[in-house]
C-alpha cells in the first residue's frame, strides 16, 4: 500500500529533522574531539545518539521508497 501524500509530507518533514539533528551533533562531535579533557564518555554518548539518528533516517527513507523485492 502506497503511502498519502499526508504521510509521505510528514515522512520527509521527519527526515530533514532527524538529519538537522544528526548534523549538529557531527558538529558538537567533531569540536569535542579536539579538546583531550573532554569526557570520554559523554562523546560515546553522542556518536550513540548518532547512530541512532542514521538509524532513524535509514528507516523513515525506505519507508518513502520501499524496495521492490516484495
Amino acid at each position: 500500500m502506497e503511502p498519502t501524500e499526508e504521510r509521505i509530507a510528514a515522512l520527509e518533514e521527519r527526515i530533514t529533522q532527524l538529519k538537522l539533528e544528526h548534523r549538529d551533533l557531527d558538529g558538537v562531535i567533531n569540536k569535542l574531539a579536539l579538546d583531550p579533557a573532554q569526557d570520554e564518555l559523554h562523546v560515546r554518548r553522542l556518536k550513540r545518539r548518532r547512530l541512532l539518528l542514521k538509524d532513524q533516517i535509514v528507516l523513515l527513507e525506505r519507508q518513502l521508497s520501499p524496495d521492490s523485492r516484495a
